[in-house]
Order: structure tokens, then sequence, then C-alpha cells
């Protein structure tokens, strides 16, 4: 479980919670860029994890990430929440492309 202001989430299943990584402001030039022409973020840091995927046999595989580690995930994927003053994202572990280093 982890602690978003002072509720606690837990994501079911093969469900992952993410808080996005914000990106830069400025491009590589010192352009400032608007909130409407910012790309989605598509880096963030793993909250919470599911107990992960039943199979059909009743075998539950884990998820392959943790919470705290740096991920890498698909641009229009999960489903955004808000739990206080805290944005989450809610995505399944097929979105997770990469853990980052």
């Amino acid at each position: 479980m982890a602690t978003a202001t002072s509720t606690k989430i837990t994501p079911l299943g093969d469900r992952v919670v993410v808080k996005a990584l914000e990106q830069e402001e400025k491009t590589r030039g010192g352009i400032v860029l608007p909130d409407t022409a910012k790309e989605k973020p598509q880096e963030g840091e793993v909250v919470a994890v599911g107990a992960g995927r039943t199979l059909d046999s009743g075998e539950t595989v884990s998820v392959a990430v943790e919470p705290g580690q740096r991920i890498l995930f698909a641009k229009y994927a999960g489903t955004e929440v808000k739990l206080g003053d805290e944005e989450l994202l809610i995505l399944s572990e097929k979105d997770v492309l990469a853990i980052l280093d």
C-alpha cells in the first residue's frame, strides 16, 4: 500500500499506480513552453503495485515493477485520478514500457 496524501491506494490485479514526472518547461534553446504546448509525460515513479495477474490455472504472476522505481510508460495509457492534491495515474502492467536506472 502507498500513501498518497492521507489516503491509501492499493491497485488491483496487475495495475500500477504512478506519479507522472513533469517535463522541463523550457526547450533546449531556452523557449518557455505553455501548458498547452507540453506533451503528456511518459516518465513516472511507481507509487504502488497490485498483487499481479491471475492465470487461468489460478496461479498469480507478480508485477515486474516495484514501488520507488522510475518507469517509462505508453503516452496515452492509464486513467488519471486525483487524491487530495496529488495527481496519479493508474495503468496496467502491459502499459509499462521500461524501467529507468
